[in-house]
């Protein structure tokens, strides 16, 4: 056995040792990299090999992006944009049997939507509407397991920071102008296959339907919401149309934030500090695992690991249908123990050569990565989301995994239809020539 294998072996069993440990995710790749270059002779200066590639990993102007869409995030979050859109979406589908289902999925989608943060919106909404629907006589855990399932559609949907990683981790295969317009269709499928779940789930349980509410207050509602949905236009308009980058376009988002949240008068100025602390906490943490993640997948070129993964599965397997469901399902199993930032950025480099050898387009690839790891977001022992979700509903983890599985079905369901209709995904960059 060569030292390069023994180099990779020891590469993956020390990240997963670690991971298992309980060690950070960032710190268990800086580890298991560094070991894995000091062990190869032919790089022995690995300490400063490692520093160099999370340096130059991270010296990238789309990734400017990132801090200030988190930004654009937290004035959002704070900035009485969650209460207008769950008020029109109340209006919108409120009426139905099991309305307020309908109304948490549609508000955390357009919420998630416009703030790029699944967590945000699991926190903002889940917030708002677990204690609405319990005086209504919604179950709590069922609240928050529809809140926790449809807050992952704002990854999907543009603008999303994990689209932006996906674009630097395809080294450009995928841009990000294409993968904003292909998650339109995938993110509102997603919504709609949780709607029709919970649709079913308040049937079964005869739920109650709310007030049927005119005309007038539905454009009302829609009017006082409409300035927080015109960001998503601004944004992914700006891009598609070739306006300006999807950097520039995220600090036109901080911009837009921080005047509409000042005009709904819901932050002072004092608040900006604590604001800003915030953004800088959870930037500090992204970007550090952007780093330690682009020196590991440097490690994977080097020891040419994309290349042994994709001879691997096109010699052992000679069905490609059959290898896209493995690739699925290793990323599955992936998503239920890592966060979806590190995982993109690591898995990105040895899947893609497979999946584009096979035919399959980098941005077809990128929906079906995403959503895949969107569902590790609602699973343990992980999943962001799900702790997030369940504290802000003030229901164990343990309640929420029943009516959760039913959700978490039909995310499968809708992973698959992606993964073998393409249209789905290209349709619409197709239609914009990207």
């Amino acid at each position: 056995m060569g030292i390069e294998i023994i180099s990779i072996l020891l590469l993956f069993l020390v990240f997963f040792f670690l991971l298992g440990y309980g060690v950070p995710v960032a710190y268990s790749i800086g580890i298991s990299t560094t070991l894995a270059l000091l062990l190869n002779i032919a790089f022995l200066p690995g300490l400063t090999t490692v520093c160099q590639q999370m340096t130059t990993g991270i010296d990238s102007f789309a990734l400017l992006a990132i801090p200030f869409f988190i930004l654009a995030g937290e004035l959002m979050n704070r900035g009485g944009i969650a209460q207008r859109l769950i008020r029109f979406a109340k209006s919108l589908v409120g009426s139905l049997p099991g309305g307020l289902t309908y109304v948490n999925i549609l508000a955390a989608m357009l919420f998630g939507a416009v703030s790029g943060s699944a967590v945000a919106a699991a926190s903002a909404i889940g917030g708002i509407m677990t204690d609405q629907m319990e005086d209504e006589g919604y179950p709590r855990p069922f609240s928050a397991a529809a809140n926790i399932t449809a807050a992952t559609t704002g990854l999907l949907i543009p603008p999303s920071n994990v689209l932006i990683i996906f674009a630097l981790a395809s080294g450009g295969a995928a841009s990000v102008g294409a993968l904003f317009m292909a998650g339109y269709i995938p993110g509102i499928l997603l919504g709609l296959a949780l709607m029709l779940t919970a649709a079913i789930y308040s049937k079964r349980k005869g739920l109650p339907a709310g007030q049927r509410v005119s005309w007038r207050q539905l454009w009302q509602d829609f009017k006082r919401s409409f300035f927080s949905l015109l960001l998503l236009l601004i944004v992914v308009g700006g891009i598609v149309k070739g306006i300006f980058t999807a950097t520039e376009a995220a600090a036109i988002a901080v911009l837009y934030a921080a005047v509409l949240a000042f005009y709904y008068r819901e932050i002072k100025i004092y608040d900006l500090a604590g604001i800003l602390l915030a953004s800088a906490r959870t930037t500090a943490v992204v970007m550090f695992l952007i780093c330690a993640s682009m020196a590991m997948s440097w490690v994977f070129s080097f020891q040419s690991i994309p290349q042994l993964m994709t001879r691997f599965l096109l010699e052992s397997v000679s069905n490609s249908i059959l290898i896209f469901l493995i690739i699925n399902l290793i990323l599955l199993i992936v998503g239920t123990f890592m966060d979806i930032t590190p995982a993109v950025l690591i898995f990105t480099p040895i899947f893609l050569p497979v999946v584009t050898e096979l035919g399959m387009s980098p941005v077809h690839f990128g929906m079906v990565m995403v959503l895949n790891l969107c569902i590790g977001l609602c699973t343990p022992p992980v999943g962001t989301v799900l702790f997030v979700g369940s504290g802000v509903a003030k229901v164990s983890v343990a309640d929420v995994v029943r009516p959760l599985m039913p959700l978490l079905l039909a995310m499968i369901i809708i992973l698959l239809f992606i993964t073998f209709f393409p249209g789905l995904s290209l349709w619409l960059p197709g239609l914009f020539g990207l």
